[in-house]
């Protein structure tokens, strides 16, 4: 037994499973955030002040914060501070998943934060938009960033008015110290929101495992019936697999469908646009679909491992936003997913609104289905083909 060289190779063998099955850990483990795009509109008006400089406060706010940004020692940050010009740019920026969050300063904000200073102070405002439906994840931690900024920004500017009502010997009224607890108010609000259930967040994701195990199964069992037909001329072939990507189509219609209202009725996820996720869903089966029998006509079955390593090492990353990923999985492996289409897709439908259109998702996915259908066909003319059909012949 310990001649044969299996049983020598087994450990490194072992080794090799436990490796490939750990790369896919680390996109999960080591997410560090980088440039995440947050959008500041500064609406600050500023404020006049006799014999000195004009003051605003929210310019300075700004400032700061692409300093910080900027001195991070060569490294990339992790936020992307993206100045706009108009509340109307911050909401279509959301709503275009331009950015996970955004800050907006009033116009008010100097005038206000002047106030604490006086016996009638009146509590300046920041507002937070969360855009939850971009990534949960994300947009949580943009959120915790923002939230971080304002926290601290309390705080300096609570130890300057205590020093400086010390240093007057002022003694301060009640108003004033309760409005000193606090001296800036957050205002947070949640755009394109997930839903109340926790689950409703990762929703797409959650379909993403089910739909392509199906697509395997349905690839491989129709792959081998077509490759069990018999065909004695290349068009013969040809039709046999004009009629596996037929079956492939009517496969396509009820797993859209039932998929849909098995995660409505049986699982609980709300789908705001049933017909529209469950045409949406059929056209990301039936690419999927053609493209992992493109794959086996020209690899056979055995091209059917192809995409079970791509369950395993793509099935972390949907989860993660792409400045969460290190470049490498970034680059190389996240940009390379057909099945990202798929979750991009369904956030759309999910949390901005937008129906079933000719979107980046859906031209990505046809793409993929035509060339994939190309090379189906294509196949016929392989050599293995030619020969089967000549030994037919014979």
């Amino acid at each position: 037994m310990f001649k044969n060289k299996l049983v020598l190779l087994s450990p490194i063998i072992a080794l090799l499973v436990i490796f490939i099955f750990l790369l896919t850990l680390f996109p999960s483990v080591q997410v560090q955030p980088k440039n995440l795009p947050i959008a500041i509109f500064n609406e600050d008006q500023g404020l006049e002040i006799p014999n000195q400089p004009k003051m605003n406060m929210g310019q300075t706010i700004v400032d700061m914060m692409q300093k910080t940004a900027s001195s991070t020692s060569g490294e990339e940050p992790a936020v992307k501070w993206v100045e706009v010009n108009s509340a109307e740019e911050v909401q279509n920026g959301l709503d275009n998943q331009d950015y996970y969050a955004a800050l907006m300063i009033p116009k008010d904000f100097s005038e206000k934060q002047a106030s604490l200073r006086t016996p009638t102070p009146v509590s300046p405002k920041i507002h937070i938009f969360i855009n939850q439906g971009m990534n949960p994840a994300a947009s949580t931690m943009a959120g915790q960033v923002l939230n971080g900024i304002v926290d601290n920004m309390n705080n300096n500017i609570r130890t300057q008015l205590f020093e400086g009502f010390t240093n007057q010997g002022v003694t301060l009224t009640p108003d004033q110290a309760s409005k000193l607890a606090s001296p800036i108010i957050k205002e947070i609000t949640n755009v394109n929101e997930t839903g109340t259930k926790s689950a409703n967040g990762n929703a797409p994701v959650s379909l993403f495992q089910p739909l392509w195990m199906a697509c395997l199964a349905s690839a491989a069992v129709l792959f081998m019936v077509t490759s069990k037909t018999t065909t004695k001329t290349r068009t013969e072939n040809l039709i046999a697999k004009l009629m596996q990507v037929v079956a492939g189509a009517v496969v396509a219609v009820v797993v859209g469908f039932g998929l849909t209202w098995l995660a409505e009725n049986m699982v609980g996820l709300h789908i705001p646009q049933f017909v529209d996720t469950a045409f949406f869903l059929t056209i990301t089966f039936f690419s999927f679909f053609l493209l992992i029998s493109a794959v086996m006509s020209l690899l056979g079955m055995k091209g059917i491992a192809v995409f079970a390593l791509l369950l395993f090492f793509g099935a972390p990353l949907l989860a993660l936003a792409p400045e969460m990923m290190s470049p490498f999985y970034r680059d190389w492996i996240y940009s390379w997913l057909p099945m990202r289409f798929m979750i991009e897709g369904l956030r759309e439908l999910f949390f901005f609104g937008k129906g079933l259109s000719w979107n980046h998702a859906v031209s990505s996915l046809t793409w993929i289905g035509v060339v994939s259908a190309i090379v189906i066909f294509g196949s016929v003319l392989k050599p293995q083909s030619m020969h089967k059909q000549q030994k037919l012949d014979a």
